[in-house]
C-alpha cells in the first residue's frame, strides 16, 4: 500500500469507530520543543473481521494536515493509526517508536479504553533485549541523515545547517533514542516527558549549544550501552510471540463481541 492509500475515507472510519489508545509522540511529549514543531500522534485500532479473516486488509490510517510531499509546520497534525496486530508486531521487535504509546502519561492521551489501559499496563507483554539493537539502528539512521550519508545529500532542515552548522534536530533525535533506549533496557519503563537534566541538554543542543561532536560522542557512549544491554539486559531474549499471539486472540474476540461485529 501506498501512503496515499492509507488515507482513504474506508480507513479512516475503521480508525474512528474502532480506536482503543491515541496519543502524542513527537517531541512535545518528550518536552523537547523549540516552538516551532509539527504535532506527532500515534493509535491503535481494532479493525473488524472481515480486515482479519476476510480478504479486505487494514494495516494503518494516516492523516496529514499538510499534503504528502509538503513538510509540516507548526501547529500541524501528522497522525498514524496501526491495526492491533500491526503495531504489536512492530512492538515485539523493540521498534523504538511504537514502544512509546505504552509509557504515554494520562494528559497526553488523546483517547484510551479498557483496552488501551490493559496495554500500557502491562509493558512487559512486548519488551525484549531486541530493543536494544532497534533503538541502536534508529540512533544510526538519525547520525547517517545528520551527517548526509542516508538518502538525500541535502537535510530538508537548510535553515539549522546554517545557523548551526548541522541538523540540530537529527542530533536531538540521535541522542535521545540513546537516552531511552537505555532506560528502557535498564528499567522496563520510558520516562514522558523526559527527565529534566536530560531534557534540559537535549533542548541545549537542539538549540545549538552543544557542538555536533558533543552530540556523536554523547551517542556512541549510549550505543555502547546499549550493544552491552543487548547480551547483558534483565529482559527475554526475544518477545514471547505465543504469548502475545493468545493476548490478541482474546482482545480481538472480546472487541467484536462487545461491537456486535459477531
Amino acid at each position: 500500500m501506498t501512503a496515499i492509500a492509507h488515507s482513504e475515507p474506508k480507513f479512516k472510519t475503521i480508525a474512528d469507530n474502532n480506536t482503543i489508545l491515541r496519543g502524542q509522540v513527537g517531541s512535545g511529549l518528550h518536552g523537547v520543543t523549540t516552538g516551532n514543531d509539527d504535532r506527532d500522534e500515534m493509535g491503535v485500532c481494532i479493525e473488524p473481521p472481515e480486515f482479519v479473516i476476510g480478504n479486505s486488509t487494514f494495516e494503518q490510517y494516516q492523516y496529514r494536515t499538510q499534503p504528502e510531499g509538503v513538510r509540516s509546520g507548526a501547529g500541524d497534525l501528522d497522525l498514524v493509526v496501526y491495526s492491533l496486530r500491526k503495531w504489536s508486531r512492530l512492538a515485539a521487535a523493540g521498534n523504538p517508536t511504537v514502544l512509546l504509546l505504552m509509557f504515554i502519561p494520562p494528559h497526553e492521551l488523546v483517547l484510551n479504553s479498557s483496552v488501551g489501559e490493559d496495554l500500557q499496563a502491562h509493558p512487559e507483554r512486548f519488551l525484549s533485549r531486541e530493543a536494544a539493537m532497534r533503538f541502536a539502528g534508529y540512533m544510526k539512521s538519525q547520525r547517517e541523515q545528520m551527517l548526509g550519508l542516508r538518502g538525500k545529500r541535502h537535510t530538508n532542515r537548510p535553515e539549522l545547517v546554517d545557523v548551526f552548522g548541522f541538523d540540530t534536530k537529527f542530533a536531538y533525535h540521535m541522542v535521545r533514542l540513546g537516552i531511552q533506549g537505555v532506560e528502557l533496557l535498564t528499567t522496563g519503563r520510558i520516562t514522558l516527558p523526559m527527565p529534566p537534566t536530560e531534557r534540559a541538554w537535549l533542548t541545549e543542543l537542539r538549540e545549538g549549544k552543544h557542538t555536533k561532536e558533543e552530540a556523536l560522542q554523547r551517542a556512541a557512549d549510549l550505543e555502547q550501552q546499549l550493544l552491552h544491554l543487548a547480551d547483558h539486559a534483565d529482559l527475554p531474549k526475544r518477545a514471547p510471540r505465543t504469548q502475545i499471539d493468545r493476548w490478541l486472540v482474546e482482545t480481538y474476540q472480546q472487541w467484536w463481541e462487545d461491537r456486535g461485529y459477531l
